[in-house]
């Protein structure tokens, strides 16, 4: 029996996705930060072979190939180099024999093609420009039967993601999309429960968001496009992959994280906790969200707090739990008697991080416009 697809699994219960690519191999020296191009997949494929099977061993249902900002336009813009010498259908390709071979050494993981925004849409140049750069995009994954959906993600205009839904279809295979907005719209004004409406009347099988926004502000956001839905008579499954890092000042802005002076290069003091997660991945559940995963700074221990927290309604824990006891149950085996008096839910829930920084304030007082 052949394995089963994403809108069957999605109709059984929680997928889990996997988490953040460009930020995490730029860290580990692969990405360039700025142009966040995906070149990495053919000068250093081990590297993003790593960070796929690390997923995947943390628990994701789901391994996104690594094609963030692929298209050709994108690996020209601004002077980027790497489109002298690599192209779109290059790296998509290169992508996609990587993810397949991880893939391969996993249990029934799904394989998903991922498509991003054109700088050609914000330059203007029109519907059939727009999807010429998608059909590059899209063109590999139709042919390659080992690639189980599509997702367009980290979209700022709802009109971008119709076009990019239109051109998706012809690959026959279903396809999920999700908008780096909050609760105000996305970049043309568009109100956010109009937004999710419109993707799901162009034919997108599951809508909702990515990115520039904390988990706190991603369920603001997907309740919003709920109710738009309900109101529609509209049911695609709805999917979040929020920020990893908290930013309550910037739930009101456009470009989200994008206005805080740390980003990109400083915002590990902002990192969620393991806990974070689990308590967003409960409260994303009972809102309805049955697609759960991560963006920027979403790392692998991220994910199996996602997959150990909806255990109960998946039916297993990630293999990598076997290193791991929920609300820190392990450090029972420590040493020091301390340390085994936080062995317990009790203390990890109620707990309040300290920053650690006595001159730092607590929430950015200074945002960029």
């Amino acid at each position: 029996m052949g394995k089963k697809g994403l809108l069957e699994r999605l109709a059984e219960g929680p997928v889990v996705g996997d988490g953040s690519y460009v930020f995490t191999l730029e860290k580990r020296g692969y990405v360039k930060g700025g142009p966040w191009t995906p070149e990495a997949t053919i000068e250093n494929p081990e590297g993003v072979k790593q960070l796929h099977r690390e997923f995947m061993w943390a628990g994701a249902d789901v391994l996104q190939a690594f094609t963030f900002y692929s298209t050709d336009d994108k690996l020209h813009l601004a002077g980027n180099l790497e489109g002298e010498s690599v192209t779109c259908h290059d790296q998509n390709e290169a992508a996609c024999k990587i993810v397949q071979e991880v893939a391969a050494e996993g249990d029934d993981v799904l394989i998903c093609g991922g498509c991003s925004p054109t700088p050609s849409y914000m330059e203007g140049k029109g519907k059939e420009v727009v999807q010429q750069e998608f059909q590059k995009q899209v063109e590999v994954f139709s042919h390659r039967k080992e690639v189980d959906f599509l997702l367009c993600e980290f979209m700022g205009h709802v009109e971008e993601c119709e076009w990019a839904i239109e051109t998706m279809k012809a690959a026959g295979k279903p396809i999920a999309c999700t908008m780096r907005i909050g609760p105000k719209g996305d970049q043309n004004g568009v109100l956010t429960g109009e937004c999710a409406v419109r993707m799901a009347k162009a034919g997108a099988d599951v809508v909702g968001i990515n990115c520039l926004y904390d988990i706190n502000t991603s369920l603001k956001t997907i309740e919003i496009m709920k109710t738009a839905l309900d109101g529609a008579g509209l049911s695609p499954y709805l999917m979040t992959q929020p920020l990893g890092y908290h930013c309550p000042e910037v739930e009101d802005m456009l470009e989200g994280y994008f206005h805080l002076p740390e980003a990109p290069f400083a915002m590990e003091p902002r990192l969620l906790t393991r806990f974070d997660v689990q308590k967003f991945a409960r409260a994303a559940y009972e809102l309805g969200v049955r697609y759960l995963g991560g963006c920027c700074g979403f790392e692998p221990y991220h994910i199996r707090a996602l997959a150990e927290e909806l255990a109960p309604e998946r039916g297993r824990l990630p293999k990598a739990s076997a290193k791991h006891e929920p609300w820190g149950g392990a450090l029972k085996g420590s040493m020091f008697e301390f340390m085994r008096k936080r062995a317990g839910r009790e203390h990890w829930e109620n707990l309040k991080p300290a920053l650690g920084r006595p001159d730092h304030p607590v929430l950015q007082n200074r945002l960029d416009e």
